[in-house]
């Protein structure tokens, strides 16, 4: 049975630069959008990660890949002109070696306290990895992420590590003197049955996209039956945008915006990069819309628009705030604890969610505890 714990709530820092919608081409005299986004600057993300701190999220989630900083480097930079916001740092599993990350997730901790968390990410496009100088088809992948996982957990545990796997292979690793008193979970995403048996076998926090409740619910089941079938819990989060208004007929009126702002044919040709992954998350959410700009919304206030031209999480939570509230509700009552929000653009509505949509969920789930 799920816990009765409060829901937490986290925020999204945009290190691939931000604006008013994901990008593309605006409706309104051929301007692009590129003219108007805000560069990922340390000035611009330290904005974004203050106004989520003071708005109360936990942490703020950085990705990781070749469309944006690189996470490690910017998030150092970020909390050191914060004071309480903690940082879920992505990196890609493979890239690194386990000791060198558990090395600096340590040291991370060690000048800013308990204030990081590890976002491990698989990879999902062939194209990508092979640019980063990974061949590895999609099973090996997973197989060396558990592995990875396993070691960085027993290194951050201040153990003393030999490990000859088939992918991962260390001998007397261990960190001097690590910082014990300040745990670092392991956040995970993926949809597969490869990515859910490493996220049971290791994973503190199962990240899951914003799909429709029943969808939900079958993987939380799944994966809470996974976990107990090797003696573990493993808690679920769930990533996903909003766009939250004082009406509804305000918070679709910006949905309409957006989706005007995306060229044709820039939706065109970002569909065609997705079909060519091999990420099952990312053909769910493709699934959701099939392109179809008309067929947008896939469940009540869940809209796949965001999904047209955005990698990886693709819908928004679309409507007054008290909806918005609701809904995140029922995915809590499913069993999500965590949530990872984000607002186009992500500075002003990190106040707008902080300020109107956590206080009537705090008092929705204190109210109405799950099952």
């Amino acid at each position: 049975m799920p816990s009765d714990a409060v829901p937490v709530l986290h925020w999204f820092l945009p290190t691939g630069g931000d604006g008013r919608s994901p990008g593309g081409v605006t409706a309104v005299q051929g301007r692009t959008a590129a003219a108007t986004r805000r560069p990922a600057d340390l000035g611009y993300l330290a904005q974004v990660a203050r106004a989520a701190e003071q708005a109360g999220f936990g942490k703020v989630l950085t990705p990781v890949g070749l469309g944006c900083v690189d996470p490690w480097v910017l998030t150092s930079a970020v909390a050191a002109v914060t004071e309480r916001i903690g940082f879920l740092v992505a990196f890609r599993a493979g890239l690194t070696q386990p000791t060198l990350i558990a090395q600096q997730a340590d040291t991370f901790r060690r000048l800013f306290g308990d204030r990081i968390a590890l976002n491990v990410v698989t990879g999902g496009d062939p194209v990508e990895q092979l640019a980063y100088g990974d061949p590895l088809e999609k099973t090996q992948r997973y197989a060396r992420t558990g592995e990875l996982m396993d070691v960085v957990a027993r290194l951050l545990a201040g153990k003393s590590v030999d490990f000859d796997g088939r992918y991962v292979r260390v001998s007397g690793a261990q960190l001097v003197e690590p910082t014990l008193d300040a745990p670092v979970p392991l956040y995970f995403g993926g949809a597969s049955a490869e990515a859910e048996q490493v996220a049971a076998q290791h994973a503190d926090v199962q990240l899951l996209w914003g799909e429709p409740l029943s969808a939900v619910a079958e993987r939380v089941t799944r994966l809470r039956e996974r976990a107990a079938a090797v003696g573990r819990t493993v808690r679920c989060g769930l990533r996903v945008h909003v766009i939250s208004r004082d009406s509804a007929d305000e918070a679709w009126a910006e949905a309409a915006r957006i989706l005007s702002t995306l060229d044709p044919e820039t939706v065109r040709l970002t569909q065609e990069r997705f079909a060519r992954m091999d990420s099952t998350g990312q053909a769910r959410m493709t699934a959701l819309h099939g392109g179809d700009t008309r067929a947008l919304t896939v469940a009540p206030n869940l809209w796949a628009g965001i999904g047209l031209v955005r990698e990886g999480a693709g819908t928004a939570l679309v409507g007054s705030h008290d909806e918005v509230a609701e809904r995140l509700a029922e995915y809590w009552r499913l069993g999500v604890e965590e949530f990872v929000l984000s607002g186009y653009p992500h500075l002003e509505e990190a106040f707008r969610v902080g300020e109107e949509v956590a206080p009537r969920l705090r008092a929705l789930t204190a109210a109405e505890p799950r099952r």
